[in-house]
């Protein structure tokens, strides 16, 4: 339930005013979701030990995104149904691959009998993705990794089968964002973005710059409150709207005494 904003500032110290800046108003959310086709296996159980991405703001290099190490019977995300494997926050910008870190325990199930999967030596060093995704600042996305099983194991003979992954990624916005700046600067603001009778969002205008940024919200209409410290008057901006995978920028609001 909504709280009242006043109610909320009371409980703010002047210490988290500082610690909650936007020091991450340059960072998209990203996830990495696992996905598959059917196949006509039994099972399909994928090593997965790493997720990475390349991203061209931090110099081309690789970064390492938080993952849920395991072993995958992709079979079980099908019809729609997926799994999350990865989240990081990246910087905006552009990034151009995925490497997908796969271990040595990868197999296949036929006829109750499970039958390792060999992974050529090419791949070892991990599977890379073309993605070529711009992420905006504040915004959620999702990035389904879409395996084909058909195509991803090779039978060589003799019952014996090797794994050449066919994934297609797929990126999707999740989420919308609201920014802006406030002047002056020394009004220090707490901001809530409000959905009906609901606060659903909340950020602190930086100490430096008074910029401020509210991220992860849903496609709507939102009443943004701009509530400073004490000596200075509350701005409500009324009917700003969000729309997926794009941030709505109030621009410079001026807080008055």
């Amino acid at each position: 339930m909504k709280k009242s904003i006043f109610a909320i500032l009371l409980s703010v110290t002047s210490l988290a005013f500082f610690a909650c800046s936007n020091d991450d108003e340059s960072m998209a959310t990203v996830e990495i979701r696992l996905t598959d086709a059917p196949a006509d296996y039994q099972e399909v159980n994928i090593d997965i030990q790493g997720v990475e991405v390349n991203s061209q703001e931090d110099d081309g290099g690789w970064i390492a995104m938080d993952v849920n190490e395991g072993i995958y019977n992709i079979l079980e995300f099908t019809d729609g149904l997926d799994t999350l494997l990865a989240t990081a926050q990246l910087p905006a910008g552009k990034i151009s691959q995925i490497r997908l870190k796969l271990g040595p325990n990868n197999s296949i199930k036929i006829a109750d009998q499970f039958i390792a999967l060999k992974t050529p030596s090419g791949q070892q060093s991990g599977l890379k993705l073309l993605l070529n995704t711009t992420l905006q600042a504040g915004v959620t996305y999702k990035i389904l990794l879409d395996f084909d099983c058909a195509r991803s194991i090779v039978s060589t003979g003799s019952g014996k089968y090797i794994l050449k992954p066919v994934v297609r990624a797929i990126t999707e916005a999740t989420s919308g964002a609201i920014r802006g700046q406030v002047i002056p600067i020394e009004s220090t603001p707490a901001v809530f973005a409000i959905s009906g009778v609901d606060t659903v969002g909340t950020a602190f205008a930086d100490l430096t710059t008074g910029k401020f940024l509210i991220q992860g919200l849903a496609a709507g209409s939102y009443t943004v409150s701009i509530a400073p410290k004490t000596g200075f008057q509350t701005v409500n901006k009324e009917a700003v709207a969000v729309s997926i995978g794009n941030v709505t920028d109030l621009g410079l609001v001026e807080i008055l005494p």
